[in-house]
């Protein structure tokens, strides 16, 4: 009984099936078909639309290769224009540095014979300022010596005149002045 009655019951049971591995026979059609119709939507729909994005996608990556490969010519035309100037900033600095190097050959021979006439030319000024200064000195001491000899001449001829000889040279001065006449 309890068997019959499990049995009634199972029967009764929409989720119990004729098999434990396989669905209903309704199910597997129904299942069957729609899975048909969804998949031939989206292979008529979808599958035009993934061609489409894979297509963009393909043409994408072969513009980014095509860029890359100019980028790389590009670069390398550069770098081949970089070089050859590099070879013309070398000729362009040795032949600078040449110019500068005769330029400053100029500036120093210039400025030699400057220097050297100007130190002729001050050699000149103090030759003549040394023979000035010798003459001033030369008069000064004349002048002094003058002046000194005219102090001490009285000095020493009234020291060393005596009355007699101041006699003999006024007699001497008279008769000189009279045989002039």
């Amino acid at each position: 009984m309890i068997a019959q009655l499990i049995g009634l019951l199972a029967s009764e049971d929409p989720n119990v099936t004729h098999h434990w591995l396989f669905p209903e026979t309704a199910e597997i059609i129904y299942g069957g078909l729609s899975s048909v119709i969804v998949i031939g939507g989206l292979i008529k729909f979808a599958g035009p639309m993934a061609k489409k994005a894979m297509n963009g996608r393909t043409a994408k990556i072969q513009k980014q290769l095509d860029d890359a490969a100019n980028a790389l010519t590009t670069s390398s035309t550069e770098a081949v224009d970089i070089r050859a100037a590099l070879g013309d900033i070398a000729s362009e600095r040795a032949r600078m540095l040449a110019e500068a190097d005769t330029q400053a050959t100029a500036v120093l021979t210039e400025g030699r014979v400057r220097i050297t006439a100007e130190v002729a030319e001050l050699e000149a000024k103090a030759e003549a300022d040394l023979n000035s200064a010798r003459g001033r000195s030369s008069d000064e001491l004349r002048a002094e010596i003058a002046l000194l000899a005219s102090i001490a001449t009285p000095v020493v001829v009234q020291a060393t005149l005596d009355d007699q000889t101041k006699n003999e040279l006024i007699e001497s001065f008279i008769s000189s002045v009279g045989a002039g006449r």
